[in-house]
């Protein structure tokens, strides 16, 4: 069997190249956040969203169709111009920025802070999240939503890629391999408080619509997170299907080996990583 060449490419001059064809990809990660993160977004209507890493504006275009006023950043003309040219766009101020450098907005002024399928292509987390802290509205009324491809999926050796629409080229842009403890020490470090913490694994229904996903039934595709912009100190944490306790209480999975931890006193205590291939939420306690 031959080897398939792959080609790496700086973030941006990759996304750029994907843009072409980055709405009509197939791409069951996109299709599984889609299914899931309104529930943590919530309503918007008549407030001020910011979507840091927008791409074709997927979420910014329908966020500004439910009445919330948007601002998308991205640091790919390609995205950008995709965006663009979608309908609705023009309800969308849409920025060039690269997301790592300061963002352009006063403090406390974003209601909704929106960062999808950004970080694991970030090497300062904790920079990003103080950024996204600082811009982000105080609880009760800001929230910050951030979605990612499960660290589990690198671990099988699977990371964001796509193929060249001009020259048939398996490419992937540079990516890096976050831990979801990497994540949640982010959050805590930039002084953010984890509401929420999901983990959503590929389903039969998802596989049979989008066939790239069906070899990785049952496997954690997407971690999504909730973040606040109060306290942070001293949580502990339980699942959301557990009984009490500091644990996140879930079983071990192969998924965890290498200490993919979610935070939890067990995680950050050395015992065994805590958290399962199956979808699972934890709750601050």
């Amino acid at each position: 069997m031959l080897a398939v060449v792959v080609r790496n490419l700086p973030t941006r001059e990759a996304y750029d190249l994907w843009a072409e064809v980055y709405d009509q990809d197939g791409n069951p990660l996109i299709a599984l956040e889609e299914r899931h993160i309104g529930a943590l977004i919530g309503e918007v209507a008549g407030l001020a969203v910011a979507d840091v890493g927008c791409g074709t504006g997927r979420h910014a275009i329908r966020l500004a169709a439910e009445g919330a006023r948007v601002t998308a950043l991205d640091f790919s003309p390609g995205m950008l111009a995709a965006a663009r040219a979608k309908p609705g766009a023009e309800r969308v101020r849409f920025l060039l920025q690269d997301v790592t450098t300061p963002l352009p907005f006063d403090d406390g002024r974003i209601d909704r802070v929106l960062c999808c399928l950004v970080l694991e292509h970030v090497a300062d987390l904790t920079g990003l999240c103080v950024e996204l802290a600082r811009v982000c509205a105080p609880r009760p009324r800001g929230a910050i939503v951030i979605s990612a491809m499960h660290p589990a999926m690198m671990e099988r050796g699977v990371q964001a890629r796509f193929y060249d629409p001009r020259t048939g080229e398996r490419t992937q842009p540079a990516s890096r391999p976050h831990a979801i403890s990497d994540y949640v020490r982010a959050a805590r470090e930039a002084g953010l408080t984890v509401e929420r913490l999901d983990e959503h694994a590929v389903d039969e229904s998802l596989a049979a619509a989008y066939p790239r996903g069906a070899r990785y039934l049952g496997w954690p595709m997407l971690l999504l997170m909730k973040l606040s912009r109060s306290g942070g100190e001293g949580t502990t944490w339980r699942s959301g299907r557990s009984g009490p306790g500091t644990s996140c209480g879930t079983t071990p999975s192969p998924a965890s080996r290498g200490c993919r931890s979610c935070g939890c006193d067990a995680c950050t205590s050395g015992r065994s990583p805590c958290h399962s291939p199956s979808t699972s939420r934890l709750t601050r306690y």
